[in-house]
């Protein structure tokens, strides 16, 4: 991933980076609120030797000095310093935890020791460290004298005790600026990896990848196409209608020489919107002047009579099965050139219907009569009906729905397709979200938009839709 992918991958999940960077902060808030105060008392003292005489030896004395200060500096923390001290001072504490609260540290090339003591009263910590200083130069003298007639060395406090830093911990803006970039480190590794599981298809790279194409069409999320699918297509130069005039277009360019006629609409999985694209097809060929049949080839929850408005008791299921002629149960769409062919009743073999002879022949039948033949079928992967149309049609038509099929979902069902030979002729995304203040322009992960191979006017013989004879059915 360069840096354009990283910056694409905030603005996609950037939820997810706020929210973890702001629970972060709440926990340091948390934290911080439930610490206990500590203050912390600093003295310093100074080591000398008691030489008299001349430069060589005061010499000699320093670098003594230097040599045992790393030692008594081990000792202040020593019970033989601090059991005098807790008893002096009355503390309930064993020498080992009065230890854990005092820090010594010696600075460079110096004969200096630096004391800090810590404690959740400033009162107490500023006594302990004064009582340390104390008991300190007392044990030093008896340890030194031990060995020698009179101690050589002086210590010397320089620095009292002093609490004047205040509470050292805890420290809101450093727990507040540590939990926000906590927080942010774990939103960027959650968004990462929330990235690498999510195989949801989103950008015009992630199909293509799978589908080896570019999608054919890229429909706009269009919340009236829920209730009436026309509504939005039928409403003038509609930015829905425009993207369903490009798939028709794009559909005409599949193939120049043999254009497909006979489509399967589907889709992998249900509620991708594969009716509601099949019906929207149907009536953008039919502004073109094509005669066009709408087929229910979903035998197992139909959905084209009422999303057409039509009557779905007779249908499909009669012509296969010998009880209806196929001019019986066809029925027209308003005043456009849309015929309708209900599912009627469901059959216990839905399968075995879609793939008889006599569902070939009614194709080649619907072929003869109209330009255009659009068969909505189910989804793919729960059943095969699809694949079955698939194989005796023109090809079939993958809906994917925008943010919502995934990666392996569409692999499987493109797998379906050419293992039976059935031809794959191209995908169209659905639901796309729209992008504010473009017509044609939706919101789709790299904001590429679809390819129009080329611009042409929707009506009129020029209309490379349109078939050259449209006295004649055309031939197959």
């Amino acid at each position: 991933m360069d840096l354009r992918d990283y910056l694409w991958l905030v603005g996609r999940r950037w939820r997810v980076i706020v929210g973890m960077t702001l629970l972060g902060l709440a926990a340091a808030v948390g934290i911080t609120a439930l610490m206990t105060p500590v203050y912390q008392a600093r003295t310093r003292m100074f080591v000398s030797v008691r030489e008299r005489g001349d430069i060589a030896l005061a010499i000699q004395g320093n670098q003594f000095s230097q040599e045992r200060v790393k030692s008594y500096s081990q000792i202040i923390a020593a019970p033989v310093v601090t059991g005098p001290v807790i008893a002096r001072l009355h503390l309930p504490l064993t020498p080992a935890e009065l230890a854990a609260k005092i820090t010594t540290s010696v600075p460079a090339d110096t004969v200096l020791i630096d004391v800090a003591v810590r404690d959740r009263s400033a009162a107490t910590a500023r006594s302990i460290a004064d009582a340390l200083d104390r008991q300190f130069i007392e044990a030093l003298a008896r340890i030194e004298a031990s060995s020698a007639a009179s101690s050589p060395v002086a210590v010397t406090v320089v620095r009292p005790p002093d609490t004047s830093g205040g509470r050292v911990s805890p420290k809101p803006p450093f727990n507040l600026g540590l939990g926000a970039a906590l927080g942010l480190v774990l939103g960027l590794a959650a968004a990462v990896a929330w990235e690498a599981f999510d195989t949801r298809l989103r950008g015009l790279e992630d199909i293509q990848q799978v589908c080896a194409a570019a999608p054919l069409g890229i429909i706009g999320y269009d919340p009236a196409a829920r209730s009436w699918p026309m509504t939005a297509l039928s409403a003038g130069r509609s930015v829905r209608g425009e993207a369903f005039r490009t798939l028709r277009t794009n559909l005409r360019f599949v193939d120049v020489d043999r254009p497909p006629r006979t489509i399967v609409v589907t889709s992998a999985v249900p509620a991708e919107g594969k009716t509601t694209t099949a019906c929207s097809l149907a009536v953008a060929l039919a502004e073109a002047g094509m005669r066009v049949a709408l087929v229910e080839g979903d035998l197992r929850r139909p959905s084209i009579a009422t999303a057409m408005g039509v009557e779905g008791a007779a249908g499909l299921t009669d012509v296969l099965t010998g009880r209806a002629e196929l001019s019986d149960v066809l029925q027209p769409w308003g005043s456009s050139d849309v015929s309708i062919l209900a599912g009627g009743p469901l059959p216990p073999n839905p399968s075995e219907l879609l793939s008889s002879t006599q569902m070939t022949s009614l194709l080649s039948q619907l072929r003869d009569r109209f330009d255009f033949v659009i068969l909505d079928s189910p989804p793919l992967l729960p059943v095969t009906d699809a694949a079955l149309l698939a194989r005796i049609s023109d090809g079939a038509l993958v809906v994917v729905r925008y943010g919502r099929t995934r990666r392996e979902h569409l692999e499987r069902c493109l797998h379906s397709l050419t293992s039976i030979g059935a031809r794959v002729l191209g995908s169209v995304v659905n639901m796309a979200p729209v992008r504010s203040g473009s017509a044609y322009g939706y919101g789709y992960g790299y904001e590429r938009r679809a390819p129009v191979p080329v611009s042409v006017p929707d009506q009129g013989a020029g209309d490379p839709a349109r078939p050259e004879a449209s006295t004649a059915p055309p031939s197959r």
